[in-house]
């Protein structure tokens, strides 16, 4: 190894005083000599996976179940959702995506008919009623 040696002393025609960093950077590179590796470092980039918005409908379905359950509709949109939710957190986005397209035409089944149904038993008696 071919060690250079530098003075730490300023020549005497200027009148500054020696900086005190610059003489511990020259020290300290002096006494650990020079880097092994002269390659820069390598940096490490990890590619975090950007999720898809792909909505699995389970406050829809839980809302069918528990309130417009016509023909057990709503359970098994509810039931379509969780699966949904679940290959979505495995990756499977597209058993995922075949998932939540059943629980949203469950749910829509089972509104419309929770709706004709809820109205049907509003307006029979009614009719009765008035017959």
């Amino acid at each position: 190894m071919n060690h250079t040696v530098q003075t730490f002393f300023t020549p005497t025609s200027t009148d500054r005083p020696p900086n005190y960093e610059m003489l511990k950077e020259e020290h300290k590179v002096a006494a650990l000599g020079m880097p092994h590796n002269p390659a820069p470092p390598t940096s490490t980039v990890i590619h975090i996976r950007n999720e898809t918005s792909m909505p699995d409908h389970v406050l829809w379905s839980l809302f069918n179940t528990l309130f417009m359950n016509s023909c057990s509709l709503g359970f098994l949109a509810f039931a379509y959702s969780v699966k949904s939710r679940d290959r979505k957190m495995v990756g499977d986005l597209t058993r995922a995506q075949a998932y939540t397209l059943t629980a949203k035409c469950l749910n829509i089944w089972a509104l419309i008919l929770g709706i004709i149904m809820t109205i049907l038993l509003i307006i029979n008696p009614i009719l009765i009623l008035q017959a």
